[in-house]
């Protein structure tokens, strides 16, 4: 097990998450939410999250679609690299949920957690090299200011090495979550572990 990491609210830990709002009884679900939710997610039929989004199938589809595409499509920046775009997204946007999943995903793939303290700590200057840096201050940029983002931020990375395809990539990871932080944030609340006795 990896070891638990807890800064500014922000954690690594397995969190679930609670909807505020009346979700999808499965045993009542129409067909089609019931083929939406198979095709979102291994647990969406646990999931308040994949539950509550259900109500629309048509519209979690597309979000389902978009989000894979994005995160796991084979090419371009590693995955551990959008999750690292992802986490600084969500951790600037407040979203603990959504940060401690990307997290978990993060110390799978990069098989360390040094970033995801430095994340907590301070989104804007994390990384352990200049590629790390670079990718977490742009992400933490285009999250803060979208509009003020020129060709210079663009070169930033290129001189750290990434490609087309991996500005391409990591722009699409910091998009999606500006959409997925505020949908977690406003539809319901993280839930912590209990504390053990």
């Amino acid at each position: 097990m990896s070891t638990i990491i807890k800064s500014n609210g922000f954690t690594n830990e397995v969190l679930e998450w609670d909807a505020w709002l009346d979700v999808i009884d499965v045993d009542k679900a129409s067909e089609d939410q019931i083929k939406v939710l198979e095709e979102s997610h291994p647990k969406a039929k646990t999931s308040d999250y994949y539950l509550f989004l259900g109500h629309q199938p048509a519209i979690l589809r597309q979000r389902s679609a978009a989000f894979n595409a994005i995160m796991y499509a084979p090419g371009g920046m590693s995955r551990a690299e959008r999750e690292l775009g992802s986490m600084v997204v969500s951790r600037i946007n407040g979203c603990v949920y959504c940060a401690s999943v990307h997290a978990q995903r993060f110390e799978q793939l990069a098989k360390r957690n040094d970033t995801v303290q430095q994340v907590f700590d301070d989104p804007y200057s994390a990384g352990v090299d200049a590629r790390e840096q670079a990718i977490s201050k742009f992400s933490a940029d285009l999250t803060d200011k979208p509009d003020g983002l020129n060709a210079t931020h663009i070169q930033a990375l290129k001189d750290v090495g990434l490609n087309d395809l991996e500005v391409l990539d990591l722009i699409h990871s910091v998009a999606i979550f500006a959409w997925a932080n505020r949908l977690m944030l406003n539809l319901g609340e993280p839930v912590f572990p209990a504390a053990a006795d």
